[in-house]
């Protein structure tokens, strides 16, 4: 018997931006979705308009399993995990044993397809940039659906996810973030 589904289907039950106020709450396995669709938009970007050679549906898998180990470590807020260099490294030790012990819940047979999802290949550094952007673009995109329903709470996030995006320097995160971002800022009526 596996539990690695029952485990997976708990990312309904973490919650996101757990210091901040929300309007609307966002669980991890909503997040993980979103950024599936954004990491792939990105690769897409990067190969059509960029010269990448990058597998846009290997950046999307990855991205759907980028915070799984949170089922078992929380959603530690960004603040508290970068609070220092010593509390970052040791929450990072942490989220390697919790990927390891969900990874080991799948079936001997099978785990092997499923290792790169849960450890990084050398080969796969920069799908896995792609997915940290994508990653600070959906927090981006929170930071403005919260501002646009009034929350000023998200103020300084949106700032500081932005400058973040920033000094990635991707041009597909530029290109995504001129020519779909402003629409998180309108309302159903002005996206119609």
């Amino acid at each position: 018997m596996s539990h690695f589904f029952a485990y997976m289907s708990r990312m309904k039950y973490i919650q996101r931006w757990g210091l901040m106020r929300n309007t609307l709450t966002e669980n991890i396995q909503e997040h993980s979705l979103q950024v599936a669709m954004v990491a792939h938009m990105l690769a897409v970007i990067r190969n059509k308009l960029f010269d990448g050679e990058v597998d846009p549906a290997r950046v999307a898998l990855l991205a759907i399993y980028h915070d799984c180990s949170e089922v078992i470590t929380g959603d530690l807020a960004t603040p508290i995990k970068c609070f220092n260099p010593e509390i970052n490294k040791e929450f990072h030790k942490i989220e390697d044993l919790a990927a390891e012990r969900i990874f080991n819940m799948l079936p001997d047979e099978i785990a092997e397809e499923y290792r790169g999802f849960f450890f990084q290949q050398e080969d796969d550094e920069e799908l896995h940039r792609i997915v940290k952007a994508a990653d600070k673009l959906c927090a981006y995109l929170k930071c403005l659906e919260e501002l646009q329903a009034g929350n000023n709470a998200f103020l300084k996030a949106e700032r500081s996810v932005m400058a973040g995006l920033m000094k990635m320097n991707m041009p597909e995160v530029t290109y995504f973030v001129e020519k779909f971002t402003p629409s998180f800022s309108l309302t159903l009526d002005e996206l119609n």
